[in-house]
């Protein structure tokens, strides 16, 4: 039994039959630290506490005292982006020296009530602001499967630390794809919740393509972890009704009527992509779902000036707010897409976002009327290189040039529909040894269709219940 690699519903199931102690998982976790450092998806280590706290979920299992929680003795990567109340909060940054957070995450509090045991907190880039994951705090963080290439951002490390072995379960942030597209170069689930559904903290609470979600391996400790964190808080005036709890089995996905698009509007794809997601929707068939080719008829040029304007009105000013623009402390990573985001907000203005939000959402709307999910790829390509940056050009294998990194992202038109829960769901590998995601995408506030999809995708795709599905740690080829 490889402890490192065991799902959290597994280790659930070996606890509460007193088969394996949360003990001797998380050492065996903090093993596998200190074998994967080149990785370097660690910003801090809470081994101590976390023993303290798998030792209670050891006598919880064995009898004395109350009985398991939800996640009673599963550890847990929580990105550095969120506070954790008395802890260092530096959000990979050289200005933060000194800051300690006042307030705890309102998911990571929920996952401490439920038991978790907290051991890592996931490296990010300077203020989760990119695509990649490196910073001048704490380095370049790479991807477990191909070292030389990104293992995405802005929760990088917490998808790193998920493929590497590190824990089972990780949190997750995503304004622009920060969960789907390190769960998508990672080989990892990861879930955008609908806008309201995960409780956070002002003021990125308020922003409406802002959630906090779940990322794991598998489907099933995806919706575990989605269970725990969902629900409304009073500290997050957003936060919308419960709704009904996921199951961790998800039944037949027979008769859903699925929409396949290879691409959104004139996105280009490279064709691995374009190829595994072929390979995903033939999966959904054979499990009885209804596919269909359908386009999307919008383009990448309206949502990046959409969404890089929406940025402009709250997330760049509030980085700003930590120091002057001229301050040498500040990497020019953060600069360029600061700048970007003003320059966006002055050219289309906050009329104009309405205006193509408005319009987005009524192409959207038109698929739905004979569709329960819209499928598509998470990335355009199928990785960049571990210390890109973000305003670096990315040339496609078919010849075509992106401006920079964020814009081969097919995941931004959903942050702008923010009431559609997103599902990612690992639909193969590159090349390259990268792998590749799909996005499903089911209507507003339907969570369940989309894991459906993904289950029955996961099952007959079978990639990590092959013990063959797993980072070598290396560079390849």
């Amino acid at each position: 039994m490889d402890l490192n690699y065991l799902s959290a519903d597994e280790m659930l199931g070996a606890f509460r039959r007193r088969e394996l102690s949360p003990v001797e998982v998380l050492d065996s976790l903090i093993e596998r630290v200190a074998k994967t450092s080149e990785v370097n998806a660690v910003a801090e280590e809470m081994f101590d506490e976390a023993h303290d706290v798998a030792r209670a979920a050891e006598a919880r299992y064995a009898g004395k005292g109350p009985a398991p929680r939800a996640l009673e003795g599963v550890p847990v990567a929580v990105k550095e982006e969120m506070p954790i109340a008395g802890r260092s909060h530096r959000f990979g940054s050289l200005l933060t020296e000194g800051n300690v957070a006042t307030q705890t995450q309102p998911m990571v509090q929920r996952l401490i009530d439920a038991g978790a045991v907290l051991h890592l907190r996931t490296t990010t880039p300077e203020f989760s602001i990119a695509v990649t994951t490196h910073s001048e705090l704490w380095g370049v963080t790479r991807n477990p499967w191909n070292l030389d290439y990104s293992p995405g951002g802005s929760s990088g490390g917490s998808g790193a630390a998920l493929a590497a072995g590190l824990a089972p379960l990780a949190t997750g942030s995503d304004i622009a794809g920060s969960i789907r597209v390190p769960s998508a170069l990672c080989g990892v689930v990861g879930f955008r919740p609908p806008y309201g559904r995960v409780p956070s903290l002002p003021p990125l609470s308020l922003d409406t393509y802002c959630q906090d979600g779940p990322m794991a391996r598998t489907v099933t400790d995806c919706a575990l972890f989605q269970n725990v964190i969902a629900g409304p808080d009073p500290v997050d005036h957003v936060s919308v009704p419960a709704a009904p709890p996921l199951p961790t089995t998800f039944g037949s996905c027979a008769g859903l009527k699925v929409a396949l698009a290879v691409t959104i509007g004139d996105f280009p794809i490279v064709p691995e992509a374009a190829a595994n997601i072929e390979r995903f929707a033939s999966a959904l068939r054979d499990a009885g779902a209804e596919v269909t080719p359908v386009e999307i008829p919008i383009t990448r040029q309206s949502i990046m000036a959409t969404a890089m304007a929406h940025y402009g009105l709250l997330l760049g000013p509030s980085v700003l707010e930590w120091a002057p623009a001229d301050d040498p402390r500040w990497s020019r990573n953060v600069l360029d897409v600061v700048e970007a985001c003003g320059a966006a907000l002055e050219n289309v203005g906050a009329l104009g976002i309405a205006e193509e939000e408005g319009r987005m959402h009524a192409v959207l709307a038109e698929i739905y009327r004979d569709h329960d999910a819209i499928i598509c790829p998470t990335m355009a390509t199928t990785g960049y290189p571990a210390d890109a940056t973000s305003a670096e050009s990315v040339e496609l294998a078919v010849g075509v040039q992106f401006a920079n990194l964020v814009s081969q992202c097919l995941t931004q038109l959903f942050n702008i529909a923010s009431r559609h829960p997103v599902l990612n769901v690992p639909s193969g590998r590159a090349g390259n040894g990268v792998p590749t995601g799909v996005q499903i995408v089911a209507r507003p506030f339907d969570d369940l269709t989309a894991f459906r999809l993904g289950a029955a995708a996961e099952a007959r795709l079978g990639l990590w219940s092959d013990p063959d599905w797993r980072p070598k740690l290396g560079h390849h080829g």
